[in-house]
């Protein structure tokens, strides 16, 4: 009786538990959804589905070492261009040394320029070419406008050199090696003939010119002289930026140029290549 009485309430009871069962089965509770085996799906553990995957650490291209500077990249540039010899350590330590090692000028004398023929500016105590009064004993400038050249002739020495050059070879243009005498000797001391009223630039001119040697110059009004940008194609600058030509006569180095400097009978002049400024040739031109 009882059975037949709750018949209906039975039936419904196990169509709920079969629902229920359905759903516990697709919903993806089930045993066949843990792994064990799935058509078409590849098999994985529950320990592998748990295990988080591994990180992977991007590893990134190694940069390329630095390659050594060339001598050409490491120089730094200066007038004229980057293919100059000195870097800027060594133009540190030569302005170094040249504070250091300046040499003592020796003291001009007004009283003596005066006596010579030159005219001083009392407010800058130099000339109308901003030169400063020359030491006593010394020659004074002769303007190359005021002279008149004679036929009466006589000879001095002439010596042209770069033997400087051979000392700072690393600072020297790549370009240039070969142009620097073993020696460095351009011109070998030599005897020449000049006429009276002559000047130390009217000899070199001549000079290079007779021995094939390349001269270049440039006139300039401001200081009313030639000024010797290069000789044998050896410039200013092309060992150093404090590199350049100069000149001496009787071992001194005149304060103005060389169109200026009248010669004598009997002097010795001496062209000179200078790293340093005249440092290096025993002339303070600074």
């Amino acid at each position: 009786m009882w059975l037949k009485k709750h018949k209906d309430k039975l039936l419904m009871a196990g169509l709920a538990l079969v629902l229920l069962a359905a759903v516990y089965w697709y919903g993806g509770n089930a045993p066949g959804m843990q792994g064990w085996t799935v058509e078409n799906a590849p098999a994985q553990t529950q320990e592998q589905e748990k295990t988080p995957p591994e990180e992977t650490t991007e590893v990134l291209p190694e940069e390329p070492a630095e390659e050594d500077p060339t001598p050409e990249e490491s120089l730094e540039s200066r007038p004229g261009g980057t293919e100059g010899g000195m870097t800027a350590q060594e133009k540190e330590e030569a302005a170094q040394d040249l504070a250091e090692e300046t040499l003592p000028r020796e003291e001009g004398d007004q009283t003596w320029s005066s006596m010579q023929g030159m005219v001083l500016d009392p407010a800058t105590g130099k000339d109308p070419y901003l030169t400063e009064p020359v030491p006593e004993g010394r020659p004074a400038p002769v303007e190359p406008e005021n002279v008149t050249i004679s036929d009466t002739a006589y000879t001095c020495t002439l010596t042209v050199r770069c033997d400087t050059i051979l000392d700072n070879m690393a600072w020297l243009d790549p370009a240039k090696t070969e142009l620097v005498p073993a020696d460095g000797v351009i011109l070998p001391e030599t005897t020449v003939t000049f006429y009276e009223g002559e000047s130390v630039f009217n000899i070199l001119q001549r000079e290079m010119k007779k021995a094939g040697i390349h001269l270049e110059f440039e006139n300039t009004p401001i200081y009313n002289s030639a000024y010797i940008e290069g000789i044998a194609n050896l410039y200013e600058f092309d060992c150093g930026e404090l590199s350049g030509w100069t000149y001496r006569v009787n071992g001194w180095a005149p304060n103005y140029g060389c169109s200026r400097y009248q010669l004598q009978p009997g002097d010795t002049v001496e062209w000179l290549y200078t790293c340093k400024l005249g440092l290096d040739v025993g002339a303070n031109i600074v």
